[in-house]
């Protein structure tokens, strides 16, 4: 047809013409632009699960395999679910000695059920960013809470590896209200196994995921001092630690509380 252009011998159609004559003006005005360089939302909310289990418990078996679901399922689209598995030591007087577990996450669970008003500390006991605790074998409990917590405010947080011996930190986007914030450094494990041979789940094979074996305090600041904070952390790792199946992850809490506002996860 006479009048349509060509490129390279090849017609072009009327359409695209028009298309692309309405893309120019929209350049030319800015609109466009602004569509193409415009940081997108992460659609999905970090969402901190932690278990406080122990192998000689006879009832955290189904919940330490929950745990295990919730982080290679991802069942909740909004949610980018990062599993805490925390080892208590109270059990290990029954008859087991389990070798993930550590005085440090008892204190923590203790510090939760001040926070929550809970007479006893139990496992298996799952908490969801430190909003809302439940027995950790309640699955269907651990979908609504990991998506009610998805949808609360959160701060942004970027974590990097700056070299073979130190992370790089940034965290800023505070929630409204929050003031003073503790951030935590923990360092998990996964495709962990056991043969228990005494306690409770003597003859058993049991299976961990994101096991923390560390977690340590890197700062704590006033929120509406340091909107924008940024820090260079130190990674240190045990030798008997599998380097293939460490990640660091970051939790950023307000303090007295627990309660989590922002949280990252790094593969090492």
């Amino acid at each position: 047809m006479a009048g349509r252009p060509h490129f390279a011998g090849f017609e072009i159609p009327l359409e695209l013409v028009v298309h692309l004559r309405y893309c120019l003006v929209l350049l030319a005005s800015g609109l466009l632009g602004g569509l193409l360089f415009a940081a997108s939302p992460n659609p999905h909310t970090p969402v901190i699960v932690e278990l406080f289990t122990a192998e000689g418990c006879s009832s955290c078996p189904p919940a330490d395999q929950l745990l295990a679901r919730l982080e290679q399922a991802q069942p909740v689209p909004e949610a980018d679910i990062i599993v805490l598995g925390e080892h208590v030591d109270y059990w290990n007087q029954l008859g087991w000695q389990d070798r993930f577990s550590a005085r440090q996450y008892t204190q923590r669970q203790q510090e939760y059920a001040y926070a929550f008003s809970i007479e006893d500390i139990y496992t298996p006991q799952m908490v969801v960013n430190g909003l809302a605790q439940f027995n950790g074998a309640d699955g269907p409990r651990a979908l609504q809470e990991i998506r009610r917590a998805a949808a609360a405010p959160h701060a942004s947080v970027s974590l990097l590896r700056k070299d073979p011996s130190d992370l790089a930190l940034t965290v800023n986007h505070f929630p409204a209200g929050i003031k003073n914030v503790e951030i935590l450094l923990a360092v998990t494990e996964d495709s962990l196994a056991s043969d228990v041979r005494r306690g409770e789940n003597v003859g058993r094979r049991l299976t961990h995921t994101g096991v923390v074996r560390s977690l340590v305090s890197v700062a704590r600041l006033d929120a509406r001092k340091s909107p924008d904070f940024a820090s260079d952390l130190p990674l240190r790792l045990s030798e008997d630690w599998n380097r293939e199946n460490l990640h660091a992850v970051i939790l950023v809490e307000v303090r007295g509380s627990h309660r989590i506002v922002g949280a990252a996860k790094l593969k090492l």
